[in-house]
């Protein structure tokens, strides 16, 4: 084998990694990054993440590509690292196919018409369909499809060219004696691992053993051994994704490496120990490209069979791995965005998503722990809202960043009309968060001075306060599960909330007057009054986007919640119905309180 052979051997891997990575690309613009969205959507039952795990793997062609998507998910928050192992079983099967799609470099023709079916002609006429496609195309998914093609064309090129590269080495000894040394389960082990560490992809590692196989040299004893290692080496890029991940991330991403190291000590120290009483007599046996593509199949179909039962101790061993950090909450380090989602604009948005409706639940309970403090002031939740306040800015500023970016990708009209209905809701939210901190400080305040509201005062604020939990329960429903019915209920409460806030000060001035109440209490009602109906203001801010996304219109905030005769009717009758709910209780005689 002279030095044409290494560079001819050398153009073919990397033709191979490019046809191989060219039409797996082509394949998800196809599919309208559908795979990633089926993938974080359709996992609810462990057998759907095996399968769909094992359908985009087929698609995409790499296993750790499938599971450093899924570690992103998990390090986003947009999926449990339970809910990520049965993806990865699946993963670990449907990187076999690639083998299955080599296998149609053994097709051979004969002569005439018979010839046409040979590998070469074949490859060569969805070469020249794939170049057309892609130069007469116009849409952007024709020009995919032709992609696909070419992917493919070159993929079996580059086969051709390794398989005609290595075929002299059948004549050198030193070559046979190699492979022979590989035979050794240990040595074989550790070669596939190697191998495939460098090559980062454990199906070209198995299309190399598959272009070797054509030698004639390649036996089932070498080939399993570097099949198992082959499995466990793919792990590697997995590990690289997570670093600096979250902790849950970090335990997908060594779940893998953990079924597979687990999956080739069982299944190999089961077939060698039985292989020392039986002595199969296939262990010598010349395998094909056909054989081998059947072989990794075999063994990764068994150890999924293998462990998807037991992807509960699975669990536990990862985590007792991969320890929680001591000293901190996941909740305070506030939302972690995954870049690698931005190319795919759903995943961009469900990761938005999913923030922030964390971010909607963390404002709501701020609120309400802040208004606990109005009729018993505690220090400590005093505190925690005031936590919650900071995070909330955090959840600000993160998905602000990450919306503006996601912004400038290309959208259809309905995720861009999303994207900046969350960017209006990040500010309500924060703004709600600032004003239930405001309210605990004035809370505070009065607790230093040794100050307190009087019975009536602290009836009528019960009644504002029973309202405002009201509206955030509303507005927070509506906003999570995006309804419109919901969201037209928000304007009529919030209009009897500003009622509220003028009929209490006005009942307090009246109170001021007998020498019920002083100055100092009044400064401290009216802050506290401003903050209460403030936020219901934001939650009507809310609401609003809501029924926009649904009318697909961005009126005035009056013209929307009043569109039509008949929706203001209802309007005019909800304001009926809250009022009455929320009516403050009859004034206390005007008698000073001794």
């Amino acid at each position: 084998m002279d030095i044409s052979n290494v560079i001819s051997l050398l153009s073919g891997v990397a033709l191979f990694l490019f046809g191989m990575s060219l039409m797996g690309d082509s394949l998800k613009r196809v599919a309208g990054n559908r795979l990633e969205s089926l993938l974080y959507k359709l996992t609810n039952t462990k057998l759907k993440g095996i399968l769909l795990g094992t359908g985009v793997t087929a698609v995409i062609q790499s296993s750790s590509a499938t599971s450093v998507m899924v570690v992103g998910f998990v390090n986003s928050g947009m999926m449990r690292f339970e809910q990520a192992i049965s993806i990865i079983l699946g993963a670990i099967l449907g990187t076999s196919v690639t083998g299955w799609v080599i296998c149609l470099s053994d097709i051979s023709g004969g002569s005439g018409w018979v010839s046409l079916l040979s590998t070469s002609t074949l490859t060569g006429l969805i070469a020249i369909a794939g170049i057309i496609v892609r130069t007469v195309a116009k849409r952007a998914t024709h020009k995919h499809i032709g992609d696909i093609m070419m992917g493919f064309a070159v993929l079996m090129f580059g086969m051709s060219a390794m398989s005609g590269a290595v075929a002299p080495l059948k004549e050198i000894p030193a070559f046979v004696a190699l492979l022979t040394s590989f035979s050794n389960p240990l040595f074989g082990f550790l070669a596939g691992v190697l191998f495939t560490a460098v090559l980062q992809s454990a199906s070209a590692a198995v299309g190399i053993l598959q272009a070797l196989a054509i030698t004639g040299a390649v036996t089932f004893a070498t080939a399993f051994p570097l099949i198992m290692g082959i499995g466990v080496g793919a792990a590697l890029p997995v590990l690289m994704a997570a670093a600096g991940a979250t902790v849950d991330a970090r335990r997908s991403a060594l779940v893998y490496l953990i079924i597979q190291v687990i999956g080739a000590a069982v299944i190999g120290t089961l077939f060698y120990t039985s292989n020392a009483f039986v002595h199969y007599p296939f262990m010598s046996a010349t395998l094909t490209t056909v054989h081998i593509a059947a072989l990794n199949t075999f063994y990764r179909f068994l150890c999924v069979v293998l462990l998807a039962p037991q992807t509960a101790p699975l669990a536990k061993l990862t985590c007792a791995i991969v320890k929680d950090e001591a000293g901190t909450e996941e909740e305070e380090e506030g939302p972690v965005f995954e870049e690698r989602f931005l190319p795919y604009p759903p995943l961009a948005l469900e990761q938005c998503r999913t923030a922030i409706h964390k971010m909607a639940g963390l404002t709501e309970q701020s609120v309400i722990l802040a208004m606990e403090t109005i009729e018993q002031y505690s220090e400590e939740k005093a505190k925690r809202v005031a936590k919650l306040e900071k995070l909330t800015d955090r959840y600000e500023d993160a998905l602000g960043t990450y919306i503006l970016k996601a912004s400038k990708r290309e959208l259809t009209t309905e995720q861009n009309q999303q994207f900046t209905r969350f960017l209006h809701c990040i500010t309500d939210f924060e703004r709600i968060g600032d004003h239930a901190l405001n309210i605990v400080q004035v809370m505070g305040h009065m607790q230093e001075q040794d100050s307190a509201f009087t019975g009536a005062a602290l009836a009528e604020l019960k009644v504002m306060q029973n309202a405002l939990t009201e509206i955030l329960s509303i507005t927070m429903r509506s906003f999570i599960g995006d309804d419109l019915t919901l969201s037209r209920r928000v304007e009529p409460l919030e209009e009897v909330i500003d009622g509220l806030q003028d009929d209490i000060k006005n009942r307090h001035v009246e109170r001021m007057k007998a020498g019920i109440c002083t100055m100092t209490q009044g400064i401290s009602l009216n802050d506290l009054l401003t903050d209460l109906e403030r936020i219901s203001d934001h939650c009507s801010n809310v609401a609003l986007t809501t029924i926009e996304l649904h009318q697909n219109s961005f009126q005035t905030h009056a013209s929307l919640y009043h569109n039509g005769q008949g929706h203001q009717q209802e309007i005019e009758r909800m304001y009926e119905d809250y009022s009455r709910l929320y009516a403050l209780p009859a004034p206390a005689p005007a008698a000073p309180e001794s």
